[in-house]
């Protein structure tokens, strides 16, 4: 029965997409005397709202040049507009706000899938111990989280302090790759007030009504309770996920004027981390063994607020400063 009911929504989808949408469309066109990318640039504001109608707009179209300007590069997008306009006989010179319009809509557009590629990228790429530049970053991630405590050795259990499993933190990065020591750093770096705290939280017995030492002598493993970096990975994958499958777009849309970047990803992970510790705590789960439902339950609600195509985080470059707003 399910089947059967997948397969109806199916037919009905197929048959609005390709008869009744297009015949909706050649009559709006008719009674404005507008296009279907003219409507959507007068009628929404800049960000998601516009940018997503834009997107869907070109995929769904019949017009090879409509379809192929989501994958170009975006040097030539100027010159794509240009064509567009003149596929759709308007004229840029009484319609000048269209043509900056679909501009920032399409660099956002291209944008994103470029930085999708970027972030691919750095995931896929393994940490090499050998590799000079790797081996820096790591050192300043320690430095930056234990700026008063020495490392006694590159291969030391200290790495346990800010959340690593072992002795050797190459081992925690395989499965994001360098992207998560990049993210780790950015929000150590641009974010410390934030991450030390975190990490701080992180070390303290779950309950606050035991004093340190009473916790000590009771061996009560009850730590609010997560390793710090793990955790970092972790949301770094969570991230990663919300970008790769287009949830993410709802956010870049809405904070990049024009080409989302690298940062924005980052400072993106800043805010996912704070939100995620906030939600941890009030949870409060009974141990790290309810992590994976803890942080399931928090990629839900993260998702929902994305679907709001208003919603955004905000631009603020540190992430103590981020938190969600209707733009």
């Amino acid at each position: 029965m399910k089947h059967f009911l997948r397969v109806v929504t199916q037919f009905f989808v197929f048959l609005y997409c390709k008869c009744l949408w297009r015949g909706l469309k050649f009559v709006a066109r008719k009674f404005t005397g507008h296009c279907e990318l003219q409507r959507i640039c007068y009628n929404n504001k800049h960000g998601a709202r516009r940018t997503l109608k834009i997107e869907s707009s070109l995929r769904f179209s019949k017009n090879e040049l409509l379809q192929s300007a989501l994958s170009i590069h975006p040097d030539k997008v100027e010159k794509t507009i240009e064509d567009i306009m003149a596929l759709k006989k308007i004229n840029p010179d009484t319609n000048p706000q269209l043509g900056i319009s679909l501009q920032a809509s399409l660099l956002q557009i291209v944008g994103y899938r470029s930085l999708v590629v970027e972030v691919e990228k750095l995931r896929k790429e393994p940490y090499d111990c050998e590799n000079p530049e790797n081996e820096d970053m790591l050192m300043k991630l320690w430095k930056e989280l234990r700026p008063d405590t020495p490392l006694t050795g590159r291969i030391s259990k200290q790495w346990c302090e800010i959340g690593f499993q072992g002795s050797d933190p190459k081992t925690d990065f395989r499965g994001m790759g360098l992207l998560g020591l990049h993210n780790l750093l950015y929000f150590a770096e641009h974010d410390k007030a934030t991450a030390l705290q975190m990490l701080h939280d992180s070390l303290q017995p779950k309950h606050n009504e035991i004093n340190k030492p009473e916790w000590e002598q009771k061996n009560l493993d009850k730590a609010i309770g997560y390793s710090f970096a793990i955790v970092g990975i972790n949301i770094t994958d969570l991230a990663y996920s919300l970008l790769v499958t287009g949830a993410l777009k709802t956010h870049l849309y809405n904070v990049a004027p024009e080409m989302p970047s690298l940062l924005h990803f980052q400072q993106t992970f800043c805010y996912l981390m704070q939100e995620f510790h906030r939600f941890w705590i009030e949870e409060d789960p009974s141990d790290i063994m309810e992590f994976n439902r803890v942080r399931s339950k928090f990629h839900r609600r993260i998702l929902r607020q994305l679907k709001n195509p208003d919603m955004a985080l905000c631009p603020h470059f540190s992430a103590s400063h981020l938190h969600l707003v209707n733009l």
